[in-house]
């Protein structure tokens, strides 16, 4: 096979491609690269570095990898995903798509990943729940001390003479004995290479900075002087759609820089699963590594520029991510971890050297993992234990982080039980028609007049809709539930008194937005399907909840605290999520958001190393529970399967509320009829 040849951005002229390959241009990008004949457009595109979405890692089910086809010839596999009208507009699946000839391939709004300047938007108050504030944090955690796990430490030390021929390395080594009281220091390979020459440059007077990994003390760099005030970490928080990082200085513990942007994984499948599949497949692993550690290179030049200072300034990196994202940050191999019985390669990790991932960032950095508990209960969660204090109280809280999969811990101080269910990628716009992520454009609230059946949306950044994110989904959903759009099965009713419930082939809808509305010039539109994809997700997330009570024979009543952390759980409407049965119906006032809990729970573990022992001792006491291997997960599973649930009597307040809208609505109803008889 043709490998390809050429890439970048494109110019007015240019020769022809090798024989037996073709030329493919993205645009708007106007980007360009040179593939073999026969490749398709979405493996095109990721070797371009265009981002196409594609949830299903190229499998053709999701239909999101819509493409244009402007000029040139492609061979098409046949697929629902598409209609005859599509095609003839130009329209076509990238991973389903093969390249004949040259092609110029418009990638259309709703297929591109989104407007990075979203990671900059306001994070908006939560409408009900409370937002753990700063001291909030500080109540939560038992005390602990600035007590970072790399140091410098100056060191103004004898030349050697005749009476004093110690070796340079044992001359540090007292130094440091004598100056910080460590003893038995290892001193790295490279810094005894280096040692010799920046001892006599700089007349003995140097900084050494010492790793205190619990299990040794080591030297990992060397340098001239005094830099004692240049003391800096990154935390790292690695999701699968969204990398986090923070710049902070060791000396103050302040935050002095951030910096967020989209997993450049997401172009090789939209979930862990795809991600997986993709690693197994050829130099799929250390194609995926390369990717990430791009994007987490990309954030920390980022930070450096933000914050003024220099890579050397930096002495350790700490990151935390779901069992398969550290795997793959690190070069692990994932397979089994789909593969029952489901076995990571790893759950605890040493510190390396970032450089050992292509981490370059400066001589003797090191990287710390926070560990994982099981195949997929990682390190974000771990370090969201650590973060919310769970681990420093007597109250029976649930800790709950909605993506992918719903991940969830139930427990105090004294114990932690937790487990994880797939949800699927429905919450974060997968597997949905029109689903996308919380990009601008994406529909976020919904609200539904009863009487006429019309919406009322609000897009991120208030722009013309593209599709719904996740929060928007979940508004939705409710909002059509208590109208009586849908009824508790999840089936639209057809025989209501608007245009906006259709059938059509493919099964009935509800028009969210219509074509000359949106920003795709398509009807933006919730189907069965999607609402049957959404409800089996909020399903397996409610009955995880009731498997990790009911194994320590507890129900939802003796929940003294609801702790909703991620980044979806952010913008999640605690009510609408209780109103379609996501969330146990407890009372508003035990709900909190914890925001980016594995952001902070790395910050914590950089900052200290009581912290960070913490985090491991978290990791070890936490019991995992598998779900899939659970003969009573399945009967709660069904027992969820309906609006909010076959079990309404649990959820009161939603059943006042079904109570109130019908009233209303019969009560408009003979109002109406009373006007007709006049």
């Amino acid at each position: 096979m043709v490998e390809p040849a050429i890439c970048g951005m494109a110019p007015e002229n240019e020769g022809g491609p090798v024989e037996d390959s073709c030329r493919v241009t993205f645009l708007p990008d106007n980007r360009y690269i040179v593939v073999p004949k026969g490749e398709t457009i979405l493996k095109a595109a990721m070797d371009a570095d265009v981002h196409i979405n594609a949830s299903c890692g190229g499998a053709g089910s999701c239909g999101k990898c819509r493409v244009v086809v402007e000029e040139g010839g492609v061979e098409r596999e046949p697929n629902p995903k598409l209609s005859q009208e599509d095609i003839a507009k130009g329209y076509a699946l990238a991973c389903q798509t093969r390249v004949l000839t040259d092609l110029k391939v418009t990638v259309p709004i709703e297929s591109r990943i989104g407007d990075k300047r979203i990671f900059e938007r306001k994070e908006p108050e939560p409408a009900h729940g409370h937002l753990l504030s700063a001291e909030d944090w500080e109540k939560r955690l038992p005390p602990w001390t600035l007590d970072p796990p790399t140091k410098k430490i100056h060191l103004v030390l004898p030349p050697p003479s005749l009476d004093d021929n110690t070796s340079d390395a044992e001359r540090v080594k007292r130094g440091l004995a004598v100056e910080a009281g460590l003893r038995d220091v290892i001193i790295d390979y490279p810094v005894l290479q280096r040692l010799p020459n920046v001892l006599r440059q700089s007349q003995w007077d140097v900084t050494v900075t010492v790793l205190d990994s619990e299990e040794e003390l080591r030297a990992v760099r060397v340098e001239q002087g005094d830099t004692t005030e240049r003391q800096s970490a990154v935390a790292i928080d690695v999701g699968t759609t969204t990398i986090s990082a923070e710049l902070i200085d060791l000396r103050t513990g302040k935050v002095v820089a951030r910096a967020s942007d989209y997993n450049a994984q997401v172009a090789y499948g939209e979930d862990v699963i795809s991600r997986i599949i993709y690693a197994t497949k050829g130099t799929g692993l250390a194609r995926l590594q390369s990717v990430v550690v791009g994007t987490i290179w990309n954030l920390i030049k980022s930070l450096v520029e933000k914050a003024g200072i220099e890579y050397c300034n930096i002495t350790h990196v700490v990151v935390a991510g779901n069992t398969t994202m550290t795997h793959l940050l690190l070069g692990l191999n994932p397979k089994y971890i789909r593969e029952e019985p489901y076995i990571p390669s790893a759950t605890f990790f040493p510190w390396i050297k970032a450089s050992d991932i292509g981490l370059r960032i400066a001589a003797g950095v090191y990287l710390y993992a926070i560990p994982c508990v099981a195949s997929y209960v990682g390190g974000d969660i771990v370090a969201g234990m650590l973060a919310s204090g769970i681990f420093n109280t007597d109250k029976l809280t649930l800790y709950i982080d909605i993506g992918t999969n719903g991940e969830m811990v139930l427990g105090n101080r004294d114990w932690m039980l937790s487990c994880s269910c797939s949800a699927g990628p429905a919450f974060e716009g997968g597997g949905v028609k029109h689903g996308m992520r919380a990009t601008r454009g994406a529909i976020e609230q919904v609200r539904i007049n009863p009487i006429n059946y019309e919406p009322m949306i609000i897009t991120v950044g208030r722009r013309k809709p593209i599709g719904i994110c996740g929060s928007g989904l979940i508004d939705a959903l409710s909002e059509m539930f208590l109208t009586g759009i849908i009824n508790e099965k999840g089936k639209i009713n057809l025989d209501l008194p608007t245009p906006r419930v259709r059938a059509t082939e493919g099964g009935a809808e509800y028009v969210l937005v219509w074509a000359e509305d949106s920003a795709t010039r398509r009807d933006i539109v919730i189907t069965e399907v999607d609402i049957d994809n959404l409800m089996r997700a909020k399903a397996a997330v409610y009955a995880g909840i009731e498997i990790l009570l009911s194994s320590v024979d507890m129900d939802v009543s003796m929940i003294d605290e609801l702790l909703i952390a991620g980044a979806f759980g952010r913008y999640l409407e605690v009510d609408k999520a209780v109103n379609i049965g996501l969330l146990p119906d407890i009372g508003y006032d035990k709900m909190k958001f914890v925001g980016n809990g594995s952001l902070l729970g790395a910050h914590l573990a950089a900052l200290s190393k009581e912290m960070l022992q913490r985090a491991n001792d978290i990791a070890r006491q936490m019991t995992y529970l598998e779900l899939s291997t659970n003969p009573a997960f399945m009967d709660r599973y069904l027992s969820a399967l309906f609006f909010p649930h076959t079990n309404l009597d649990a959820f009161p307040t939603v059943k006042e509320k079904l109570e109130q809208y019908r009233s209303q609505e019969r009560t408009f109803k003979r109002a109406a009829t009373a006007g007709g008889e006049e």
